[in-house]
């Protein structure tokens, strides 16, 4: 069974999608479309900008989301039988599979972008990397810190992302340490994603889910909240807006592809990053690029 997964914020480089734009008609008219919906040419940062203009967050999102959605839409034989998207990524992911339209799919990416930018303003919090440690060690150290602080990102065996208050995630990171972790290092983000901290983006939101038109999909959507296949438009909608305080559950998501008959993984945007995490869930798993 074929598979298409989409990635998330952190796969962004300058001149992302300009191949696309110049040598695809329907690319050229949907980069177009995207600049009249955002209300500013995104194309002119993504194709021209500087890594730091691309890393704003109101940016950031929109220009991984449009890269994605637009490449599947260019591509000869995009037939998906599943596909998941990590974090952002799934937003891609729903368009691709039939349950959101291109320009619903992006009014709510840039929304949740922005309101993501607004909760972290709020409280000063962080995201950090644990490499080389169980999942459940990572889980117990997170228990035991005084102050907000969990697991984020299950990206792969032994690389997990913490996310919380500043503090909570300085001192959580010194104990992975101390509990034998390989690495534990803060990361270079705006914010505290897929954490308790994000709730007051969740609730602004979920407002902007609820008044959206979810399609039935065409394949099931393994999400990041369930790890699991997902087919009906009300609990897809559901999970969406659960995922910005919950746990990226990527590991269990590729394994759970993989048990229910993915043969062949392909990534579907910029970088390969999921690609390379996918190698690393199994080592047996098929993995290409779009």
């Amino acid at each position: 069974m074929k598979a298409y997964v989409f990635p998330g914020q952190g796969a962004q480089f300058t001149g992302m999608g300009k191949d696309l734009y110049e040598n695809a008609p329907l690319a050229k008219e949907l980069f177009e479309k995207a600049n009249e919906i955002l209300g500013f040419r995104i194309t002119d940062i993504m194709f021209e900008g500087t890594a730091e203009e691309l890393k704003e967050t109101k940016v950031t999102q929109p220009a991984v989301f449009l890269h994605s959605v637009i490449l599947a839409k260019t591509l000869e034989d995009f037939k998906p039988e599943m596909v998941a998207g990590h974090s952002l990524g799934e937003f891609s992911a729903l368009v691709a599979n039939g349950v959101l339209s291109f320009e619903d799919g992006l009014k709510l990416v840039s929304q949740r972008a922005l309101a993501m930018q607004k909760a972290c303003e709020i409280t000063p919090s962080t995201m950090a990397a644990v490499l080389g440690l169980a999942d459940n060690i990572v889980e117990e150290v997170c228990a035991s810190i005084d102050g907000v602080v969990v697991a984020a990102n299950y990206n792969c065996p032994g690389q997990l992302v913490i996310s919380g208050e500043f503090k909570a995630v300085e001192l959580a990171c010194e104990k992975m340490k101390e509990a034998g972790a390989k690495r534990a290092l803060l990361l270079p983000v705006g914010g505290a994603f897929h954490s308790p901290m994000m709730e007051p983006a969740r609730e602004e939101l979920a407002a902007a889910i609820e008044a959206t038109t979810f399609a039935t999909p065409i394949c099931p959507v393994y999400q990041n909240v369930t790890a699991s296949a997902v087919s009906d438009a009300n609990e897809i909608k559901k999970n969406l807006i659960i995922q910005l305080t919950a746990p990226v559950k990527w590991t269990q998501s590729v394994q759970q592809m993989i048990a229910d008959g993915a043969t062949l993984f392909t990534e579907v945007g910029p970088g390969k990053v999921l690609a390379g995490l996918i190698g690393k869930i199994d080592k047996e798993a098929a993995t290409a690029n779009a």
